[in-house]
């Protein structure tokens, strides 16, 4: 399978290598990236992450991939950002087990600059046009509002008919709330 690779104006979205890792962890597992994700990783969440986000790739031809600023001297020129892209739900007996699931998280340093909104339209496109998805929902909680933000600036909906619990999780990260956004709607959305 040829390797994936997507070029934004600001951004490349691309599959992941084994040198990305640490990089990514290193960057991304702090208290306040990980305050919605379920707290700060340990050494088997970690490889449980990687491993999931491999067989994405190699099970559906997509994953959340790495997302890297392009070496034009802006902020955060060529640095890893973080992860942005696709994956089936594997929320277990749930309704939404199995729908394409957009997420994405980005380092600290990157929020506030549009890089999660140029990833994120991105893998939509992509989601839409080259794996067929009719639908692609996306899942966050209440208190989680920047997500919730980006979210609707993208144009999905929210869907509390498909709200699910996480065993996984207490109260703070519970109920999941799940948006999503149709194919012909994103089709439909102004440039």
């Amino acid at each position: 399978m040829a390797e994936f690779r997507r070029e934004t104006p600001r951004l490349t979205l691309r599959d992941w290598r084994k040198e990305d890792w640490p990089r990514f962890w290193e960057v991304t597992n702090t208290p306040a990236v990980m305050r919605w994700l379920g707290g700060v990783a340990d050494d088997a969440t970690r490889a449980g992450a990687r491993e999931r986000l491999q067989g994405y790739a190699r099970d559906h031809g997509h994953t959340f991939w790495v997302v890297e600023r392009h070496e034009d001297g802006g902020h955060l020129a060529g640095e890893l950002l973080g992860f942005c892209g696709l994956k089936r739900s594997n929320a277990e007996g749930e309704r939404v087990e199995g729908m394409v699931e957009i997420g994405w998280r980005l380092r600290r340093e990157a929020w506030g600059h549009g890089y999660a909104r140029e990833a994120a339209e991105a893998s939509l496109d992509e989601g839409f046009a080259r794996f067929g998805a009719d639908e692609i929902i996306a899942l966050t909680v209440e208190g989680n509002i920047a997500s919730r933000t980006l979210m609707r600036r993208l144009g999905l909906t929210r869907r509390p008919e498909l709200d699910y619990t996480d065993p996984r999780h207490g109260p703070d990260l519970n109920p999941v709330w799940v948006h999503s956004i149709t194919r012909d709607r994103w089709g439909q959305r102004a440039p």
